[in-house]
């Protein structure tokens, strides 16, 4: 049986009411770097909303292969037609991978502007941290680059399979695809734990940021 992973993937949790202290007509470099962070945020959203409706894709073409699986060989018509259903549902997969990619995409472009901010930092421990703070956001971006290229092959993949049971293809055949498509989704799999894990890592760095750069910030609402 060919397994589909959930695509589970934490986003960015940390949203924050942030209090200015000072001068309200002078904005530190500190102050300005957080206004990029959280602006990441936002453009994120949309990410976060996908992942639920993609989860639902993902458990309806399961459905849809685990009939094809139980029909008997006389029932050519009816796989055929589970067949280029399933092949409908993981195109629609395959629109929530790119509408999920293009908000990483514009949260990326949005982040590298703290790049230039971290130069100005004058604290040398500060600017530290936050070189390494970037430098976890930017494994973060790699690795969803990557999780994103792999889990499109892997679709292609399972449409492939969709195809062969339409042209009744050998059983051997079908077998040696399913297991490209195992191996393909273990790669995910792998992927996804390292891009929570980095995800979960740069939050608690942010978070240690804001609060050695003496930024007044209070915890609004975590999100998973």
């Amino acid at each position: 049986m060919k397994p589909i992973k959930k695509y589970l993937v934490l986003v960015l949790s940390i949203s924050i009411i942030f209090f200015l202290s000072g001068c309200f007509n002078q904005t530190s470099t500190e102050e300005k770097i957080y206004k990029t962070l959280e602006n990441v945020i936002q453009l994120e959203k949309e990410f976060a909303n996908l992942q639920e409706p993609l989860l639902e894709l993902e458990k309806k073409e399961k459905e849809l292969y685990d009939t094809m699986l139980s029909l008997g060989l006389k029932e050519e018509e009816k796989i055929a037609e589970l067949a280029d259903e399933a092949i409908t549902v993981s195109n629609q997969r395959k629109e929530h991978l790119d509408q999920e990619r293009e908000s990483i995409k514009k949260s990326e472009e949005e982040f590298i502007k703290v790049s230039e901010l971290i130069e100005k930092l004058e604290d040398e421990n500060l600017r530290k941290e936050a070189e390494n703070l970037f430098n976890l956001m930017e494994t973060r971006y790699d690795l969803h680059k990557q999780l994103y290229e792999v889990y499109m092959e892997a679709i292609t993949y399972d449409q492939e399979l969709y195809t062969m049971f339409k042209e009744m293809a050998s059983l051997g055949d079908m077998q040696d695809q399913v297991e490209k498509i195992n191996n393909m989704y273990e790669k995910i799999y792998e992927l996804n734990e390292k891009f929570n894990e980095v995800t979960d890592q740069y939050n608690d760095a942010k978070l240690n940021f804001y609060k050695n750069a003496g930024l007044d910030v209070k915890l609004k609402e975590n999100e998973s």
